[in-house]
C-alpha cells in the first residue's frame, strides 16, 4: 500500500545529479506529525527544490552550454520546472481538497526529467 509523502521526504529526478527535499505547502493537515503533501505541492523552488547539476538536453541551458563545449554533454544548475501536479495521487484521500500525495506519485519536468519519491518522510501512515 502507498505511503503517505510529507515535508522532508527525499526526491530524485533522473535528470539531476543529486537528491532533494521535499517541502509540502503548509495546511492544517498532518501525517506522523509533519506537514502532509497533496499533489499541488508541484511548486519550483517552494516544494520541489533543485537536484544539483542538469543533465538533460531539454534544458536551454545545458544545449547552450553543450554547444558552447562543442557537443560534449555540461551539465548546469538545476531549476525545475514542474507546471503540472504530481500524479496520480490518492484515489480515496484529500489534503486540503486535492488527493494526497504519496509514495508512487511522480512529477514530470518541462525538460524532460521525472521526479520520484525515494523516501516518503515517515512510514506509518498508508494510504490507498
Amino acid at each position: 500500500m502507498p505511503i503517505h509523502t510529507c515535508t522532508g521526504a527525499q526526491m530524485m529526478c533522473m535528470m539531476g545529479m543529486a537528491p532533494s527535499v521535499f517541502n509540502a505547502t503548509p495546511k492544517n493537515v498532518l501525517t506522523s506529525f509533519k506537514p502532509a503533501g497533496n499533489i499541488m505541492d508541484n511548486k519550483p523552488f517552494m516544494n520541489i527544490p533543485p537536484f544539483g547539476m542538469c543533465q538533460s538536453p531539454s534544458n536551454p541551458t545545458v544545449a547552450a552550454a553543450t554547444a558552447a563545449a562543442l557537443g560534449v554533454l555540461t551539465p548546469m544548475p538545476c531549476v525545475p520546472m514542474t507546471p503540472a501536479p504530481w500524479a496520480p495521487g490518492s484515489s480515496t484521500l484529500l489534503v486540503a481538497g486535492m488527493p494526497a500525495l504519496n509514495n508512487t506519485s511522480t512529477l514530470a519536468c518541462a525538460w524532460g526529467g521525472v521526479i520520484k519519491i525515494v523516501n516518503p518522510g515517515q512510514f506509518t501512515e498508508m494510504i490507498p
